[in-house]
């Protein structure tokens, strides 16, 4: 077989004094492997499709995790955002002394507030059309902290909350309802007076005072927020409250707080916390990502595994090349590590290539969906279906950097067997499988 000179004085110094492992001569070997030749064409073309495969399977995963967590972190932010991270109910007497207990929890350390509501089902309706509503009684003051509904109103303002009957209602509701700030929003509830006849409904209409959008469309379409007192003689309540929720600084410490909340209530009572309340929605969360990362995790073996059967057809058209560098005193080890870098080459910078690619697809996802859409005129992402009002992502650089090392290992192991193939020909069996 004929060889550049500059292989042939490569290979005699091998001969005479050997190499150090990983020599700027194996890499230089492993590069002339690498390179397109006619007659190598197919295996050239393993070697791209592996190549490709790792790239794509490392980002398919780096996106499908963003946004995976990027939906636990919207989903944990607004549904905890809204409802508190823990639940104070009475137990043994009615919550009457609300002001107190409620004071006494907000001066836990780590507590950020406690806020005291009452709350009811109703129907909600206005000359147009009618929906069920969730109602929640809150104090004024206790509103205009809840960033998720003072920071995001969309029409009116919570000045005049407190100076009347007025409600706050979600955006989604206003446009089911064809209602705007000002407008009448009527209230039906069967639990109203009682009669000598049986318990009448009540029907009672109040003044929209603002309009608040969240970003979540079952808050958004379900909640409507009144002043505490008018909420009290609304659901017939004798001046109690049936939970105090408890915002902490840090929704990841509620085991911590739990005992110092306890004592600072000062009376019998049975806390929940949102992990209990949303355990089932958030546990689903979790397995559908572990099982989304198992099987994308699939694509990288697959392209490992090709990178495999290319090296071995690679072995086979090289034997010749393997007969010459052994008889000219080429180590086995040398050997080995030529086609182990080969196929790692393909491996590392596929897997960096699918880093690049996944980090760009990930921090673009929703503008990649609205153009998708707007190209399609579909709805890839409806807000009813998914809760979220857009496609959000959260690259995580733990995750990230496990599915890089995954992959780097997965491309190593994939050239172990054949590299030990390549070494293991010796110079006579060599040339016969040339």
């Amino acid at each position: 077989m004929a060889k550049t000179s500059e292989a042939k004085t490569s290979e005699a110094k091998t001969a005479s004094s050997g190499t150090k492992p990983f020599s700027l001569f194996e890499w230089m070997l492993a590069g002339r492997y690498l390179r397109t030749r006619r007659r190598e064409g197919f295996v050239s073309v393993i070697a791209g499709f592996s190549f490709l495969g790792i790239m794509l399977g490392v980002a398919t995963l780096i996106v499908v995790l963003s946004v995976m967590n990027g939906f636990r972190k919207e989903l944990l932010d607004k549904i905890v955002g809204i409802n508190g991270h823990i639940f104070v109910a009475p137990l043994e007497s009615p919550l009457t002394d609300y002001p107190e207990v409620s004071a006494r929890i907000a001066a836990v350390p780590g507590v950020k507030r406690a806020i005291p509501l009452v709350e009811g089902q109703a129907f909600g309706s206005s000359q147009y059309n009618g929906s069920g509503v969730l109602v929640r009684g809150i104090r004024p003051e206790d509103l205009r902290k809840i960033e998720h509904i003072a920071g995001n109103l969309r029409q009116g303002s919570l000045d005049d909350f407190e100076n009347g009957e007025g409600v706050a209602i979600g955006r989604r509701l206003a446009d089911a309802l064809s209602l705007q700030a000002g407008d009448t929003f009527t209230l039906i509830t069967p639990r109203g007076a009682s009669t000598p006849f049986g318990t009448a409904p009540r029907v009672k209409g109040y003044p929209v005072k603002a309009i608040f959008e969240i970003g979540m469309s079952e808050f958004d379409s379900t909640f409507v927020f009144m002043p505490l007192t008018e909420a009290q003689n609304y659901f017939n309540r004798q001046n109690d409250v049936q939970l105090i929720e408890v915002y902490l600084d840090n929704a990841d410490r509620v085991d911590q707080a739990r005992a110092a909340i306890d004592e600072a209530a000062g009376r019998p009572i049975l806390m929940t916390d949102w992990r209990q309340r949303n355990r089932t929605f958030f546990g689903a969360l979790e397995v559908e990502r572990n099982v989304m990362f198992l099987i994308l995790t699939l694509i990288v073996l697959v392209a490992a595994l090709n990178i495999i059967s290319g090296l071995i057809m690679l072995v086979k058209d090289k034997s010749e090349d393997i007969a010459i560098l052994r008889t000219m005193g080429a180590t086995r080890g040398s050997v080995m590590r030529v086609f182990l870098i080969t196929g790692a080459s393909i491996g590392i910078v596929g897997t960096i290539a699918g880093f690049g690619l996944g980090l760009l697809l990930a921090l673009n996802v929703e503008t990649i969906r609205d153009v998708i859409s707007r190209l399609t005129s579909t709805n890839l992402f409806p807000a009813e279906l998914y809760f979220l009002s857009r496609l959000p992502a959260e690259v995580n650089p733990t995750e990230v950097a496990t599915i890089l090392i995954m992959a780097m290992v997965l491309s190593l192991l994939a050239t172990l067997y054949p590299s030990w193939r390549a070494a293991k020909l010796d110079p006579v069996e060599a040339l016969r499988y040339g």
